[in-house]
């Protein structure tokens, strides 16, 4: 199987994770008779430097015209005070709409040699197991106008959503329910907004559609406190934008390691594949940098873009035998264990494959 898959290490920690997940899929493609080809491209601060923007459109063209993408990480300090409309970020929000990546996944499952770092007791974290499906191109982060008027004294930012951009999501979340434990909790502030009204009515409308899953509907509010009260009541929670942003990172530091989680950014017809993690610019170039969120989204690309499962399955379990062996990078801790390096932990990865 020949596949392309265009390369956006981005800013910070970003090329050295990309170059972990690359040697990794190169391992998979030796193992198991596949041809990956890269191609790499600029997003965020790194664009903006050589090309005077966070993202060209001729990446965008390079995006559209690959299997699957797989992105690093973006931002730092070095472009806090340049306009608003050149900052890395503006490259992210670019791609997902210029791809139309609607659904970002983000799994969030406790690794059991990590546990001990979480946050929350142990005994309230072990067993959760979160799928969150967040809408990502609509909502308040999109919405016109947005703007600042008299004087800068008075903002307008604008919740805008229609019906087909609910009802697509939506199935996603139940899409998802039914290939896991058929639990569906969706996120809202009905008692407040307009768009969360509708978002809840187009829920009741589509779990006719799939009598074998349980729905709840849960105030946001409510849902941010049993995130930390209750981990494993959930299972996938499904919510629009700025509510599946928050929660989503709130839910990545329960486990108590925010380096070891993967996400997905899905379209009907492409993915894109990225860390939940930042671009760490304070340790870029040091070598200490955690691959293994870049790794384990690779391994969604494999999944959800490319259709090859045991493939994906074979690096998740690299992973976690890696992590049950005792070593870690300079952002975990596992008691009597190894602390190693990027490529050190990469070289093991690849070893239990």
């Amino acid at each position: 199987m020949a596949k392309k898959i265009i390369v956006l290490p981005g800013d910070g920690i970003g090329h050295e994770i990309m170059g972990s997940a690359i040697e990794v899929l190169k391992r998979i493609a030796e193992k198991y008779g596949h041809q990956f080809e890269f191609e790499q491209h600029d997003i965020g601060g790194s664009s903006y430097e050589k090309h005077g923007e966070p993202l060209t459109d001729n990446t965008v063209d390079a995006c559209l015209d690959a299997d699957a993408i797989l992105l690093g990480a973006i931002g730092g300090p070095k472009w806090d005070n340049i306009p608003t409309h050149l900052r890395p970020e503006q490259g992210l929000l670019k791609i997902r709409k210029a791809l139309n990546l609607f659904a970002n996944i983000r799994p969030i499952k406790g690794f059991a040699p990590l546990l001990h770092a979480s946050p929350l007791k142990e005994s309230v974290i072990n067993g959760s197991d979160i799928y969150v499906v967040r809408e990502l191109t609509g909502g308040l982060y999109f919405g016109e106008p947005s703007e600042r008027r008299e004087d800068g004294n008075v903002v307008v930012d604008t919740l805008l959503y229609h019906r087909h951009e609910i009802e697509r999501i939506v199935e996603k979340g139940f899409e998802s329910a039914q290939l896991r434990n058929k639990h569906l909790t969706s996120v809202d502030k009905a008692n407040v907004l307009e768009s969360s009204r509708l978002w809840r009515e187009v829920v009741e409308e589509k779990k006719a559609n799939y009598p074998d899953v349980t729905v709840e509907h849960m105030l946001v509010d409510s849902a941010a406190m049993k995130l930390i009260t209750n981990p494993t009541q959930f299972d996938v929670i499904v919510t629009e934008n700025l509510f599946g942003d928050i929660l989503s990172d709130e839910g990545s530091v329960l486990t108590g390691s925010i380096g070891m989680l993967p996400s997905a950014s899905l379209s009907e017809t492409i993915g894109l594949y990225e860390p939940v993690h930042g671009s760490a610019p304070d340790i870029a170039g040091q070598g200490i940098a955690n691959p293994l969120g870049m790794i384990l989204s690779a391994a969604m690309m494999l999944r959800y873009s490319l259709d090859l499962n045991e493939e994906a399955v074979a690096i998740e379990k690299a992973v976690e035998k890696s992590l049950e062996a005792g070593y870690y990078t300079s952002d975990l801790n596992i008691e009597n264990g190894k602390q190693v390096g990027t490529k050190e932990m990469t070289e093991i990865v690849i070893g239990n494959i």
